[in-house]
């Protein structure tokens, strides 16, 4: 698991020597564990440089293991429609931590420039469109929890965030400029689970063009979001 735990962290990836000196073991105590890890599909090695890295399998394990196949399943369906008629990408989020994962994606399929969000891809809770709409919708005790494990959440900067998640709460969703990516506008609801707690957030980030080539407008985009929102919660059991 401290090698698991290791790759994860790496874009690039460690050689059998790197992660030796990393995790102060020896390398034949190492080797037989990465190579039979290797063959199960956990890690993959480049042949170019021998180093290591993670594959999806530790991600297609949470699928199966957890509630995240049920909403995957009932998600996927009507992603893939809502992607069709938008002919933008949209992508699932759901929070794991103090951070948000991306554990589903639909990418358009028609545009030739599209803007989609990685499989797997950590996202920013704070700054990001889907984080707010799960923030927003955490019990007031699950928040105390978050804000002790994000100690940059303090003072002025948590009074900021605290306003902001109260508009999303009013408003049912989040809309605002990307703030990573210009020319976007990221839109993002809630997905409600059986006991009408919010599990997941479904976001579009609306890629403008300056032609009229797209089918729908932002609001005419934020309204089939809600629409396909709902239609997920209420396969998963929702009421609201």
């Amino acid at each position: 698991m401290d090698i698991v735990e290791l790759l994860a962290e790496s874009e690039s990836g460690f050689s059998v020597l790197d992660i030796s000196e990393r995790q102060k073991r020896r390398m034949s105590e190492l080797f037989r564990i990465i190579i039979v890890m290797e063959q199960r599909g956990w890690f993959r090695k480049d042949p170019a440089t021998s180093r290591y890295g993670m594959t999806y399998h530790v991600l297609k394990l949470a699928h199966r293991g957890t509630p995240t196949q049920t909403l995957t399943s009932a998600a996927a369906p009507v992603m893939q429609e809502l992607s069709t008629r938008i002919n933008h990408s949209c992508h699932l989020v759901v929070r794991s931590g103090t951070q948000g994962l991306v554990i589903l994606r639909q990418e358009n399929q028609k545009r030739h420039a599209n803007l989609s969000v990685r499989l797997g891809a950590v996202i920013d809770l704070v700054s990001s469109c889907s984080g707010q709409v799960l923030l927003a919708n955490l019990a007031p005790a699950e928040w105390e929890r978050l804000l002790r494990s994000m100690p940059r959440l303090r003072g002025a900067a948590k009074t900021k965030l605290e306003a902001t998640l109260a508009k999303v709460r009013k408003r049912g969703y989040e809309i605002h400029q990307s703030p990573i990516t210009a020319g976007v506008t990221d839109l993002s609801y809630p997905i409600r689970g059986f006991d009408d707690k919010v599990v997941a957030a479904l976001t579009i980030p609306y890629l403008h063009a300056l032609d009229d080539s797209l089918p729908t407008s932002v609001e005419q985009t934020r309204r089939l979001l809600e629409e396909s929102a709902r239609q997920i919660s209420k396969s998963l059991g929702a009421t609201r």
